[in-house]
């Protein structure tokens, strides 16, 4: 009976790297049940125990999110286990960035956007409901983002840079031969920082239209450089070999898969990130001890307008509108 008493949260993708380590981090508060949704279920028990979680602390779904239909089914059963839903954690993701052409899922849509921010985005507003009946005093939405959604930063400078343009593609219903948010040619770096952009509109217009009526917390972090992660899985040997060099000993960017997640619990799980419609970062140089504070998105990111009409233009690709 004590697994009732626990906050319920989901974690997407927390079969490997920031989001395993976050289901670790809330499991072992003795405080949370974490629902572990992740399309590999052999690979998620086996880590879910080499990471020494408790069975009775995690439930493991299966969740694509490059399928509308995969999500979908998700919520109906996850609400047919009768927990309370406390939190959300939109983590998942997909970067390929060798592809030349690129790759759709069953809907049509090209695969990185549609994992990292369709996907997410149905998730989101089909649990809506479910965290404003939640138990907690205070439900949150947290939405994974990434330094390479803003060229004022770092790593949002080195090119291509993200930019959604007119949302061109999205509008144009975003199946072939339109690949890109922009409408503009397949670059697979640009499709993932363009969706990474995406999050962060995504979680500024829930904050905009459900924070205040539903008392839902909803906020992004940037949990620091994890140059290990199985993001970088798709890239090249070479560039998975030297990039946790560089992070390391030249930007000072890095950090462990390990402190990233823990840094999600907080996210999730402390009073002090309550406020709604932040966006959490420990900034590029991670000295010890580091303290977090709410950063400055990028001017696309912090686009009001533009995030209204990426709404709208979701919710008809998703099936909401």
């Amino acid at each position: 009976m004590e697994q009732d008493h626990k906050s319920t949260v989901i974690i997407t993708g927390a079969s490997s790297g920031v989001g395993l380590q976050a289901a670790k981090a809330l499991a072992q508060t003795g405080q949370w049940h974490v629902v572990m949704a992740c399309r590999n279920i052999s690979k998620t028990q086996k880590v879910a125990k080499d990471v020494g979680m408790s069975p009775d602390d995690y439930t493991i779904m299966y969740l694509d999110l490059a399928s509308l239909e995969s999500v979908r089914n998700f919520v109906t059963n996850f609400r047919a286990t009768d927990k309370s839903l406390d939190a959300l954690v939109c983590n998942a993701a997909i970067y390929m960035p060798l592809l030349k052409e690129p790759l759709r899922t069953p809907e049509g849509y090209e695969l990185s956007v549609a994992t990292n921010h369709l996907g997410h985005f149905l998730l989101c507003n089909l649990m809506l409901e479910d965290l404003k009946n939640s138990s907690s005093s205070q439900p949150r939405l947290v939405i994974l983002g990434t330094v390479t959604h803003n060229p004022k930063e770092l790593g949002g400078k080195i090119p291509p840079r993200p930019d959604l343009g007119e949302l061109k593609g999205l509008a144009e219903g975003f199946k072939p031969p339109h690949s890109m948010i922009d409408g503009k040619k397949f670059e697979p770096v640009k499709a993932y920082k363009d969706s990474k952009v995406c999050n962060v509109l995504t979680m500024r217009e829930l904050h905009r239209r459900y924070h205040e009526s539903t008392g839902i917390t909803f906020s992004s972090l940037y949990p620091g450089c994890v140059a290990t992660t199985a993001l970088f899985r798709d890239h090249y040997p070479l560039f998975q070999k030297l990039f946790p060099l560089f992070q390391k000993h030249i930007t000072g960017g890095f950090v462990s898969e390990e402190e990233a997640g823990k840094r999600v619990a907080e996210v999730v799980a402390n009073p002090e990130y309550s406020q709604s419609g932040a966006y959490w970062s420990w900034g590029n140089r991670q000295k010890k001890n580091r303290k977090s504070f709410v950063q400055e998105v990028s001017k696309e990111a912090s686009d009001d307008e533009k995030a209204e009409r990426l709404w709208e233009l979701s919710a008809k690709l998703v099936g909401l509108a």
